[in-house]
Formats: structure tokens, C-alpha cells, sequence
């Protein structure tokens, strides 16, 4: 029952609240990023999303979109700014997906969202995280973020479609405040791109 009806009541309930709450906090990051970024605000991406179907993730734009002379971009610690950084140590970056959860694409807690690109390459144990909607945090997020291994993750991920319920939720939110606060291993994971999925 859980599952299936409160968590999306839940969600959407709890999502809106925190948007009207956070909308001091968003606008005055909206304004900060538009004079950093010349205008970007935000980093928009498809993703993989509840029995496979993608979607429109949101960010705030963390990364310039700086290029070297053959026209590629350049690795991902180099573009990343001094705003960027501070948004992402903070978690501040990831409050978009708020509109995310509202829209019905993801939940507040899951599996994160991953390219579409990975999609052919899970194996059958693998590809079950996307039995749930992903989430803004999950249960591999706070145990070990970007710090642990794909193979750990997509444990963390099938061990939650495995075992959602209420009480594993409150357990995951709680936790990530608490990590958020403490700022356990926030500050590595700020500038700790995990590296690519390229299969098993």
C-alpha cells in the first residue's frame, strides 16, 4: 500500500512544501548563477527512470561549458566553478529535482538517476532498480555517495526496490540530513565525479 499510493502522496506533498519553503533559497541561487554562468541557470539531461523510461532531470548548472582548442569539452573537474562547488558541497545543486518529484518523474527517495546511455549495458539484477522511480537520495547514497564502486551501488539499489517501505524511507531521509549537516564526505564527493558504467 505504501509502495504503490502514500509514497506518491507523500512525495508530492512533501516536494511542494519544500519548494515554497526553499523559494528565498532558489531564487537567490536563480540570480547568483545567471550573473556566474552568463545566463545559464540550469543543467537539464535525460535519464533512466521508472521501467525505463526516460526523462528530463534538473539541476542548477555547476559546470561551465569551457571546450579545448579541438572543440571537446573539457573533463568535468575542470569546468566545475567556485559557485558550482559550493552548490554541490552543499547539495544545494540537486533542490531542481524538487520540480522533478512534483512532476511525477522521480520520488524523493530511490535509486539515483542514471544516464541513458547505461541502459543496454545492466545486467538482468542490475536493471531492476528501475522497478522504482528514482530518487534525489537513496539508500547507495548514504552509504558511500560517489566513494563506492557501480557493483556496490546497484547492491544498495536492488536492496532497496527489494525492501521499500515507510520506515527504510524515513531511515534514507534522515540520514541524508544528517550527512548534509555533518557534512560527511560532502566535501570529496564535491569535486568526485563517478566514473563511467561500462558494463560487467
Amino acid at each position: 500500500m505504501y509502495r504503490r499510493f502514500f509514497k506518491r502522496i507523500l512525495d508530492f506533498i512533501i516536494a511542494t512544501l519544500m519548494v515554497i519553503i526553499a523559494s528565498p533559497i532558489l531564487l537567490i541561487i536563480i540570480l547568483i548563477l545567471i550573473v556566474a554562468n552568463q545566463g545559464k541557470v540550469f543543467f537539464v539531461q535525460g535519464r533512466i527512470g521508472l521501467n525505463n523510461q526516460s526523462f528530463r532531470l534538473f539541476k542548477f548548472k555547476t559546470m561551465n561549458d569551457r571546450k579545448d582548442k579541438q572543440g571537446i569539452l573539457l573533463p568535468s573537474h575542470a569546468r566545475l566553478t567556485k559557485t558550482g562547488q559550493f552548490l554541490r558541497s552543499t547539495s544545494l545543486d540537486e533542490l531542481p529535482q524538487l520540480i522533478n518529484v512534483i512532476k511525477g518523474d522521480m520520488s524523493l527517495i530511490g535509486p539515483r538517476p542514471l544516464l541513458i546511455k547505461y541502459l543496454p549495458l545492466y545486467d538482468d539484477k542490475q536493471i531492476r532498480r528501475h522497478e522504482v522511480k528514482p530518487g534525489i537520495t537513496g539508500w547507495a547514497q548514504v552509504n558511500g555517495r560517489n566513494a563506492i564502486s557501480w557493483q556496490q551501488k546497484f547492491e544498495y539499489d536492488v536492496f532497496y526496490v527489494d525492501n521499500v517501505n515507510c520506515l527504510l524511507d524515513l531511515k534514507i531521509f534522515f540520514r541524508t540530513i544528517t550527512k548534509i549537516f555533518k557534512r560527511e564526505g560532502i566535501n570529496s564527493d564535491a569535486m568526485q565525479t563517478m566514473e563511467e558504467f561500462t558494463g560487467n
